[in-house]
Parts: structure tokens; sequence; C-alpha cells
């Protein structure tokens, strides 16, 4: 399906939707849902918080449909809802530790497994992509996972296309540089382990 044709099709659910079809939002979420938490997951690192993020943003999205601008990608609208939900959710973590409150919960909730977290990255990679700055990291979630087009993330983003180029690269460079190691010793484990087979 080509972006045009996927846009097109967000567009007729969201008619369907501001007149209260519960079918086409539930198709909506359907189309949504994994690729939300796919963001979602990897900013709060807790699958739990991040469900409950992914729902309230489809609440706001039903609640809001008759705000929606057809003149702007669905796809831009919900991110944006999306991500915000998720800063403030950063954004009160930050309270709670600048409070010393509950320590133990709050290391519990950063460092969360999330099993039910749809994954496309590897883990080594997925661990690194969690360990970048906030800014970054939904940066590159953004334009390297999700594959929206650059200007669409600016959108999401509200930033100049040239501050998303950069922090992407910026992403793109710290994760190189974390991994590099990982897959030198790969690369290494690897040759010593088909040496002997080669030899025969």
């Amino acid at each position: 399906m080509s972006k045009q044709t996927a846009k097109e099709a967000d567009f007729v659910l969201m008619r369907a939707i501001q007149k209260g079809d519960m079918v086409a939002f539930s198709e909506m979420v359907n189309r949504y849902k994994d690729r939300l938490m796919n963001v979602i997951g990897r900013m709060l690192s807790s699958t739990e918080e991040a469900e409950d993020i992914v729902q309230e943003t489809f609440v706001r999205v039903y609640q809001h449909r008759q705000s929606f601008n057809f003149q702007h990608c669905f796809s831009t609208w919900i991110y944006t809802i999306s991500l915000n939900l998720a800063r403030n959710e950063l954004r009160k973590r930050k309270k709670f530790k600048f409070f010393d409150i509950s320590d133990m919960q709050g290391h519990e909730a950063e460092f969360a497994v999330e099993p039910k977290l749809p994954s496309r990255l590897p883990q080594a990679l997925d661990t690194a992509v969690k360990a970048l700055p906030e800014k970054y990291r939904t940066a590159f979630l953004l334009r390297d996972v999700q594959e929206l087009p650059y200007d669409e993330v600016a959108k999401v983003l509200d930033v100049p296309l040239g501050t998303v180029k950069s922090r992407v690269n910026r992403a793109r460079l710290i994760l190189r540089d974390k991994l590099q190691p990982r897959l030198e010793e790969h690369n290494a484990l690897s040759k010593s382990t088909l040496l002997p087979v080669s030899l025969l």
C-alpha cells in the first residue's frame, strides 16, 4: 500500500468516525495500535504504561474527532497526541525522582521488561535506542523505525526539518558508536567459529 493510499484510507475512516461509526474506529485502532506501541513502549520502557498511553491516545482521538483537520495527515495527528501524552508521563517521572519518592518503583518502571512489545529491532539495538536522550530517540524511532518521511516527523515534533535530520543523524552516530564493539565482537566470534570448518 502506497503512502498516498494509506493517507486516503485514514481519511475515509476518519470521516466515518466523525459520524460515530465504531466499526471504523475499531479498524483505525487496529491500524495504529502496534505502531504506537513500538514508539511509546521504547520511550517509557514499560509495556503497562505504554499500553495506557496508547489507549488514552485513542480515547483522545475519538473525543476530538470533529477537530481533525483533513489538510494534515492523520498519522501526524495521532503520533503528536501520543507523544505528548508520553512526554507528560516522562515529566511526572522526573518530578518523582526529584523528590525521591518510591525509588524502588521508579527503578522498576525504568528498567521493566516488555515481553509483549512489538519489535523489529535486535535486542542490542533495542537496548541502545532506549538509552538515547529523548529528543534523539523520538526522532530516530519515527524516522528509522516507523519510516515516516522527514517532513512528517518535523510536524509531529514541531521542529524545523533541519533539526529532525540533525537529531536522526546524531542518534545514528550514537548508536553506531555503542554497537560497534558488539558488532566487532560478533564478527570475531563468527570467524573463530567458522575457522575449523574452513580447514576441513
